[in-house]
């Protein structure tokens, strides 16, 4: 019974703190936002489901002792570095391809789903601070679930996957269900700020690095 409500506790913590961090504005949203306005309602679950495997890993690689590294300094620097200029990179690439984004209301899938895989996984890469997130206060949250062992774990990172998963498929699928009331400038003009969003994030980034 204690192991059962201690589980409970362990995903309840995991789902409020991880909706907590999905609701703040970060590249997961414009890339999100961006490839719902293209692609409809899939590309939430697969934009998180590219972050889920990402987190999946880092979680199995903290577990085994990587936080120390992720908390050295010239680490970070290189991370945000790195993964600024990716941001920066899909930014304008983003606003490089505003003369050829039509919105296509019968979505012909040419927009294929391991694309949004992809970028759900460099999303995540390359944003520094969701690592530092994950070496501090996400390995204390391992740390504490470890109590109940594999069990613990298991459940602290569904409960925090599952809080991406509700957030983003919600926000793509007020996107693709508002698809019709989208005129080509306003489309263009969503993928225009998402552009604009990731290149200032990329610039946060790097500076922050630096």
């Amino acid at each position: 019974m204690d192991d059962t409500l201690g589980l409970v506790t362990i995903f309840g913590s995991a789902f409020l703190i991880g909706f907590s961090g999905a609701l703040m504005p970060g590249p997961m949203f414009a890339l999100v936002l961006s490839g719902s306005s293209r692609s409809g309602f899939k590309a939430g679950p697969l934009t998180v489901l590219g972050h889920g495997i990402l987190e999946l890993a880092l979680v199995i690689a903290l577990v085994l002792g990587l936080s120390s590294l992720l908390q050295n300094e010239t680490v970070f620097k290189v991370i945000g570095i790195v993964g600024g200029a990716v941001l920066v990179y899909l930014g304008i690439d983003m606003i490089r391809s505003l003369r050829q984004a039509k919105i296509d209301l019968k979505k012909d899938g040419k927009d294929p789903g391991k694309n949004l895989i992809l970028h759900g996984m460099i999303a995540s890469l390359s944003n520094p601070y969701w690592i530092m997130w994950w070496a501090t206060i996400g390995m204390a949250l391992i740390i504490s679930a470890s109590k109940y062992r594999l069990w613990g774990v298991v459940v602290f990172f569904i409960g925090h996957i599952l809080s991406d998963l509700i957030w983003y498929s919600s926000v793509s699928f007020a996107v693709d269900r508002g698809r019709k009331f989208l005129s080509q400038k306003v489309y263009q003009s969503i993928i225009a700020v998402c552009g604009v969003l990731l290149i200032g994030f990329g610039i946060y980034f790097v500076y922050g690095a630096v």
